[in-house]
């Protein structure tokens, strides 16, 4: 996908009326002849007509979409009819930090609505093209690891590649193996330093607790280099300041989400205090809402969960309660939709762990 291609398609999914792109997606997954199977079975249990709803805050008519569904569904029930079987695409899989991972399937579209964002993040942050990375973040069922080859094909980037066995970091957490999680942290620092130390390097692609890791063994290194591309669900304004001066001049550019949906950071208004993500609309949005209360979306500024909802043609999940908090942020004239800023979890023990992701 060039620069222009991806341009072109963002700049449409934000010209798009909310409303009606709802009623398309509805209309999709509820078509009583190429509607999605999942969808199509549940329509029978509902009290309402799917098709009859107006626009988008009609959707709370749906309740709040419930993870574990996709632990144990075929993917292929979640996606409509109309794309034609067998169904060619990857599945992905979350991070399993609640539990057994949800499971999804991307189909083309899917995959282009991911890239084009993607491509549209890297662009406005500042990074040049024809650069060279290291791109130290999940891989195998992770979509997050597709970004690597993205970086390549779409930033004509050199990429040097290191995975990240999140759920084995969880897992030592959980089982309160401190000791060998410092030594899987070694192990993937240790990596990183060594392509560092061997040849010039741009950019770092990975998570804000690789990059604090990474400083705290070769500053040095992270001295060198000219921006970090940060992705995962917490970050917060003192590691943007660390991180700031650790890299003087660097670019910091943020991510935040999951394989269900993703949102690009944006500008801090206040010179990193407030760190803003604006998501990818509009198959994907998010609201915060109150804690005790998540049918109420909270006001501009104030704290609450974030609620996500997922608009593609070809997977709709409405109202899903994350496992983060942050502030509703009042975003930007050229954003038709609400931001989150200042994410972070619910709750942190053992039995959730945030570890390197």
């Amino acid at each position: 996908m060039s620069t222009q291609e991806s341009r072109s398609l963002t700049d449409g999914w934000l010209a798009q009326d909310l409303d009606e792109w709802t009623r398309r997606v509805l209309r999709r997954h509820f078509d009583p002849e190429h509607g999605s199977p999942y969808w199509l079975k549940r329509r029978t249990e509902l009290d309402f007509d799917p098709l009859a709803l107006g626009g988008y805050d009609d959707l709370a008519a749906f309740g709040h979409f419930d993870l574990t569904v996709l632990r144990d569904l075929d993917p292929a029930d979640l996606v409509p009819g109309a794309i034609s079987r067998p169904l060619a695409g990857r599945v992905w899989e979350s991070g399993g930090t609640t539990g057994r991972p949800s499971r999804i399937l991307y189909t083309d579209a899917m995959e282009a609505h991911w890239a084009a964002w993607r491509l549209h993040g890297s662009r406005t942050a500042g990074f040049r093209t024809g650069a060279t990375w290291i791109d130290a973040c999940p891989s195998g069922p992770h979509i997050v690891g597709e970004e690597a080859d993205y970086l390549a094909d779409m930033c004509a980037a050199t990429v040097y590649s290191i995975d990240l066995d999140t759920r084995w970091i969880k897992h030592l957490i959980r089982n309160g193996r401190l000791i060998e999680m410092e030594e899987y942290v070694d192990h993937v620092v240790e990596q990183i330093t060594d392509i560092l130390e061997s040849t010039h390097v741009d950019y770092l692609r990975s998570t804000p607790a690789t990059v604090h890791a990474l400083i705290n063994r070769r500053p040095d290194l992270m001295a060198g280099l000219s921006g970090v591309y940060l992705g995962g669900t917490q970050f917060t304004a003192d590691a943007y300041h660390r991180f700031a001066e650790a890299m003087p001049g660097g670019i910091i550019a943020t991510t935040y989400g999951n394989t269900l949906g993703c949102a690009n950071g944006i500008d801090s208004p206040d010179g990193g205090a407030t760190l803003p993500y604006v998501p990818n609309f509009p198959q994907i949005t998010m609201a915060v809402v109150d804690k005790t209360d998540p049918g109420r979306v909270v006001e501009y500024g104030e704290v609450g969960r974030v609620r996500l909802t997922v608009l593609h043609e070809d997977l709709f999940l409405p109202n899903i309660l994350e496992r983060d908090q942050a502030i509703r942020f009042r975003t930007p004239e050229q954003w038709p939709c609400d931001g989150v800023a200042n994410v972070q979890p619910l709750q942190i023990s053992s039995q959730t762990p945030e570890g390197l992701y």
